[in-house]
């Protein structure tokens, strides 16, 4: 069974909780190829909060640009190195609750960065997470806020720890949003979406 993965650090393989944020802000309707790359122009020109509001709105737009929606991003950047600093001297805090109250941190990305990064047992909730619990019934959401809210209220604490891993890889390898694998499947047997489509698929 799949784990965590070895030497994981942070997201996007960021070494620190404040880049694993911003990361986590770029990779928003990104490729993790495009992220990747506008994470490396931006933390060449910064790497900490008071260094990133150094540079002006134009420097950081033009550094993350690969991932996209860009002046967005970049604004949000902004807005959470600002309150980072004012409120919490800038250092990342450490709770879901904390990194919530953050600009630009949403469900999603708290979540990610206290699994990463802080080590908690916590199931991160992305699209392919999202996708594959509803498809085989592990959750009844129209959101991945809602999905990440069941996921923690059913799964059992020894899940909790890897479940994000299991389940992406699944989402990543066999449960394509389009034309999922579900020939393949080791869980073909409990899932409702191939019981709903199997004709189809056959």
């Amino acid at each position: 069974m799949p784990g965590r993965t070895k030497d994981a650090k942070g997201p996007k393989g960021q070494p620190d909780a404040f880049r694993s944020c911003i990361s986590c802000m770029l990779s928003a309707q990104s490729l993790d190829r495009n992220t990747a790359a506008a994470a490396a122009a931006l933390f060449a020109l910064a790497r900490t909060p008071r260094a990133m509001l150094a540079l002006s709105d134009e420097a950081i737009a033009a550094a993350i640009k690969p991932c996209g929606l860009y002046n967005t991003k970049t604004r949000n950047i902004r807005r959470f190195c600002e309150v980072l600093l004012a409120e919490h001297g800038g250092t990342v805090p450490a709770t879901r609750e904390g990194l919530l109250a953050l600009p630009g941190i949403g469900r999603k990305c708290a979540d990610i960065v206290m699994s990463f990064t802080f080590g908690a047992d916590v199931i991160a909730v992305d699209t392919h997470v999202h996708r594959v619990c509803n498809r085989i019934g592990l959750t009844q959401a129209k959101t991945a806020d809602r999905t990440a809210e069941q996921l923690e209220a059913r799964s059992p604490a020894w899940a909790l720890r890897d479940g994000h891993f299991w389940l992406i890889q699944l989402g990543k390898r066999i449960c394509h949003a389009r034309s999922p694998r579900c020939e393949v499947c080791p869980v073909q047997d409990l899932c409702e979406y191939y019981a709903a489509t199997a004709k189809d698929i056959a």
